[in-house]
């Protein structure tokens, strides 16, 4: 979990995410404890917040984050800030799934 000395490398930067029929903004705060989140385009469009996150480093540049929406949806990420790669698995409040991959840039 996020316990570690050293801070990640997406601490206090902001990021987008696109995915095939989703984008979005994800700004971590400088502690890296938090994400604050906006879907800017898809079905999912205008769905924004702040949540609190957890993370676990996999290996250099590549970080497991996950956290839960106000909403209730579910979030995991795998991303590669280093080779600009992101995996993500999303449930949303009504219950659908859904698994994504794309490019990761920094905002």
């Amino acid at each position: 979990m996020s316990t570690a000395t050293a801070l990640p490398l997406f601490a206090g930067r902001g990021f987008r995410v696109s995915y095939d029929g989703l984008a979005a903004d994800n700004v971590y705060s400088a502690d890296s404890r938090h994400v604050h989140y906006a879907i800017v385009s898809g079905a999912h469009a205008g769905a924004r917040g702040e949540a609190a996150c957890q993370w676990q480093q996999l290996s250099e540049g590549v970080y497991a984050i996950s956290w839960q929406e106000a909403d209730g949806a579910t979030v995991v990420h795998v991303d590669d800030f280093v080779g600009g790669r992101s995996l993500a698995w999303f449930t949303a409040a009504d219950g659908s799934f859904h698994r994504m991959q794309g490019p990761l840039r920094v905002l």
